[in-house]
């Protein structure tokens, strides 16, 4: 099937409407018999929500199990690429450096580690996974829970202390990070309606599903939306590349595919391979508990949404789930 990309880029209006332009399968040249098996198989996971994305235009759009375009889901830690992407903003501004100790911002103490160790940790190594910090002890990221492990770029280990980013961020700007987030990505994108809500202690976004492509959209476009940069090109490069030398397949909050090995969280076994071999090797993706997923693909500017219940058993990030997902999806145009 032929594959068109040759079109301009499409954004949705940020004025709080419906409209959103769309593209069919068949001008698209794609396999129209392939799309009722893969809604089949979204429908039988426990999906809520599908959003295809080609040029920013929507060519699927689906909800299943009681769900609609207008209900918010909880993105869990595909969220945490929001985090990400607001950090590279502060310091586009000038707030603050990632490459500065985490310290610096928050002052000494706010971990359990001795100081020394404590001052090797930079906000890029909570942006990459690589604080060296405690993985095993929960979510709690109080100053006795967040305890020394390694030296700080020495082990990658999946642990919520990146949250400790948007503590940062609300005192480089001197803003709460709810009023930073809205103004500088939230509004900025369209995003209208989603929020910041605590669940176990955690931060946890929650948005409709056409905000959570806007969110890959604007990812997909290096940072711009509609020709106006939310984060800078450099930043959102380096984000979506290894971060670290450690788990080729992460980035800044990013999971990477295509590369030749990769960690997962709560082990420190590297598989060989790439993350998710069915899909296009220059993919990255946002990845959340029970299978909530942003995947962007540059080289067929398409970004796809999926939200829902954990589509097998729980999850914290990649299922055997997204590998026969991708499957389906790359029979609508293989």
């Amino acid at each position: 099937m032929s594959f068109t990309t040759e079109e301009a880029m499409y954004f949705p209006p940020n004025d709080g409407s419906t409209t959103w332009e769309t593209k069919t399968i068949e001008s698209l040249g794609w396999n129209q018999t392939a799309v009722q098996p893969l809604l089949d198989y979204l429908e039988l996971k426990h999906s809520k929500s599908f959003i295809v994305l080609v040029n920013g235009r929507i060519v699927l759009e689906n909800y299943f199990n009681g769900h609609s375009a207008t209900t918010p889901w909880y993105w869990a830690s595909a969220g945490k690429t929001l985090t990400s992407t607001v950090t590279g903003i502060a310091q586009d501004q000038g707030l603050l450096n990632i490459n500065n100790k985490v310290s610096d911002y928050l002052g000494t103490g706010w971990t359990s580690a001795p100081i020394l160790k404590e001052n090797l940790i930079t906000c890029k190594n909570l942006l990459s996974m690589n604080s060296g910090l405690n993985d095993e002890l929960g979510d709690d990221v109080s100053p006795a829970n967040l305890q020394y492990v390694a030296d700080a770029g020495t082990r990658w280990a999946y642990h919520n202390v990146y949250v400790k980013l948007q503590d940062v961020v609300a005192q480089a700007s001197g803003q709460t990070w709810t009023n930073y987030f809205n103004t500088n990505l939230r509004d900025k994108i369209g995003m209208t309606g989603g929020s910041w809500i605590q669940s176990d202690g955690l931060s946890v976004y929650w948005s409709t599903s056409r905000n959570m492509a806007r969110f890959g959209l604007m990812a997909l476009n290096e940072g711009k939306w509609n020709g106006t940069t939310i984060v800078s090109k450099n930043f959102m490069n380096q984000a979506s590349n290894t971060s670290q030398t450690i788990n080729q397949a992460y980035g800044y909050l990013w999971w990477l595919n295509g590369k030749s090995s990769y960690h997962l969280p709560q082990t420190q076994f590297q598989f060989s391979g790439t993350l998710i071999p069915s899909a296009p090797s220059d993919m990255y993706c946002a990845l959340g508990k029970n299978d909530q997923k942003i995947y962007v693909i540059p080289s067929k500017k398409m970004v796809i949404i999926r939200m829902g219940e954990v589509a097998d058993g729980v999850n914290f990030a990649l299922s055997d789930f997204d590998e026969t997902l991708w499957s389906k999806i790359s029979d609508l145009y293989e």
